[in-house]
């Protein structure tokens, strides 16, 4: 059996000889690689860029959004003419809603989604309902504001402009601008309040439906 001095004697040089091959590094290779990597995400991020900006391009025809009532007119006469069929003051908030903006999208396209006018762009969102119509704040984006003439239907849904929630997370509600009807999806802070608002805007628009038919 040999002593245990000497294996160790005779194993050392192969031990030395195992640390200098050891690999070295190879700095330049990595940094290559790195800023290969960093073109790659500017180039992914820049495609998708054009591509936001060319898809507003094509939806340069959407005219430009309502704003709510009291911004475009006031009692005494003064500022621009409200828009036709909307009244000079929003009326009396009837629902509130704190929550998120997802996006719009052509109605009944999910995958479609409308950029122009700041309408891709997803934020936190105050919504109220009244008897004028919806209106939208968006802290860090455009508002815009939704006549009651104009609101066409509300439901409850899971998906649009690519974000999916549970079945039902997601109140959309679907109305007419220019000759699109567009779904906008909204996430209440208190999802258990998305059926009052299915109700209330479904209401809302029978209401005015039997109201234009006796006339």
């Amino acid at each position: 059996m040999t002593p245990a001095p000497l294996l160790a004697a005779r194993m050392a040089p192969a031990l030395a000889a195992e640390q200098k091959s050891a690999p070295v590094t190879d700095w330049a290779a990595r940094i290559g690689w790195l800023v290969a990597l960093a073109l790659f995400v500017a180039l992914v991020y820049w495609l998708m860029r054009e591509g936001w900006k060319w898809r507003g391009h094509l939806q340069g025809d959407l005219p430009p959004l309502p704003a709510r009532p009291s911004l475009t007119a006031t009692l005494d006469g003064g500022g621009e003419p409200p828009l036709p069929g909307m009244p000079h003051d929003p009326g009396p908030a009837g629902l509130t809603m704190s929550g998120r903006y997802h996006g719009s999208t052509t109605a009944g396209q999910w995958l479609d989604r409308i950029v122009a006018h700041g309408l891709g762009a997803r934020s936190r969102a105050e919504l109220t309902l009244t008897d004028a119509g919806l209106d939208v704040v968006r802290p860090g984006a455009a508002d815009f504001f939704v006549p009651a003439g104009a609101l066409r239907e509300a439901r409850l849904d899971k998906g649009i402009a690519g974000k999916v929630l549970t079945e039902g997370g997601l109140l959309v509600v679907t109305w007419a601008h220019g000759d699109r009807l567009i779904d906008s999806g909204f996430r209440s802070d208190r999802a258990a309040e998305h059926g009052d608002w299915v109700d209330a805007i479904n209401s809302m628009i029978k209401t005015d439906s039997t109201e234009g038919a006796e006339r």
